[in-house]
C-alpha cells in the first residue's frame, strides 16, 4: 500500500508527490466493474499527486479490486450503477480533498492531467472536462472523438469518457451525480452549468477505449446514443433506457 497522505489519511499513488502549497488537493474515483485488463493502465496515468485514489467495484467477478489494490488505489464496494459507485467513491474520501476527478476505468489521463485542471480553476472554473481520443485503425472513430469535443465545447454538456472534474463546492450544491440508472454524467452537467456556469473544456486530451464504437459499429453507436438521449430528454425512465443501452451494447 502507498504511503498515508497527511492532509487526509488516504494513500497516494505510488512515484506521486504531494501538492504544492496554494494548489488544490486532487481526489480521482474510477467506477469499475470486470475492468481487470485495463484498470492497471488507467491508474498508471495517474502520474500526478492527488489526495486520495478510490476505485469503486459494483461487484466484478474478476481481479480488479486486487489489481487496483495493489496499485496504492483504496478499493470500496457499492451496488452496481455509475451513478451510485461515483457517489459512493465521492462520500469515502478524505476531509481534505478540494477537487474530484472521476474516471472511467477504460481511461487513460495526459501526463500533465493535474496542472491543467490546477489551471482551469485558477482561472475561475468550479467545474470542467478533458478533450477526448479514441484510438483506433478506423478513422471515422477519430472524426466521432472530434465531435464529442466539439459538441461539448457548444452545449456546455460533458460526458463521463471526458474525465469530468468539479469543486467541493459545486459538488455539494448540486448534491452529487442523480441517482439515475443513465445519463447521469448529462444531468449532472446540466445541473452544474446552471449552478456555477460553464465548464473548462480542456484540450489536453485523454485516451479512452473505442471498443464500444469498434463491436457496435460507428454509425449504430451514434444513432443508438442520440436515440437514447433524444428519449432521456423527452421523459423516458432512465431505467428503461439503461436496460436499452446494455442491450446494445454488451
Amino acid at each position: 500500500m502507498s504511503p498515508l497522505n497527511q492532509a487526509g489519511g488516504a494513500p497516494v499513488p505510488s512515484g506521486s508527490s504531494a501538492p504544492r502549497l496554494g494548489e488544490p488537493r486532487i481526489a480521482v474515483v474510477i467506477p469499475a466493474i470486470d475492468e481487470a485488463a485495463g484498470i492497471g493502465a488507467t491508474l498508471a496515468s495517474i502520474r500526478e499527486r492527488a489526495c486520495a485514489v478510490v476505485v469503486v467495484d459494483g461487484g466484478s467477478v474478476d481481479a480488479t479490486p486486487a489489481i487496483a489494490e495493489a496499485a496504492g488505489a483504496v478499493v470500496v464496494h457499492a451496488p452496481r450503477g455509475r451513478a451510485i459507485q461515483m457517489n459512493a467513491g465521492a462520500a469515502a474520501l478524505p476531509p481534505g480533498w478540494e477537487v474530484v476527478l472521476f474516471l472511467h476505468a477504460d481511461t487513460r489521463l495526459p501526463a500533465d492531467w493535474a496542472q491543467a485542471v490546477t489551471r482551469a480553476l485558477a482561472a475561475g472554473a468550479c467545474w470542467g472536462r478533458f478533450d477526448i481520443m479514441l484510438p483506433s485503425r478506423r478513422r471515422l472513430i477519430a472524426v466521432v472523438a472530434s465531435m464529442m469535443n466539439a459538441r461539448s465545447r457548444l452545449t456546455g454538456i460533458c460526458t463521463g469518457d471526458q474525465a469530468m472534474f468539479v469543486t467541493r463546492a459545486a459538488w455539494q450544491q448540486v448534491g452529487g451525480f442523480p441517482a439515475i440508472a443513465l445519463m447521469e454524467d448529462i444531468e449532472l452537467s446540466a445541473r452544474l452549468r446552471r449552478c456555477a456556469g460553464r465548464p473548462a473544456a480542456l484540450h489536453e486530451r485523454v485516451v479512452s477505449s473505442a471498443r464500444r464504437w469498434e463491436q457496435r459499429g460507428v454509425l449504430r453507436t451514434i444513432l443508438g446514443m442520440w436515440w437514447l438521449r433524444m428519449r432521456y430528454f423527452l421523459g423516458a425512465s432512465p431505467e428503461r433506457l439503461r436496460q436499452r443501452y446494455e442491450g446494445r451494447d454488451r
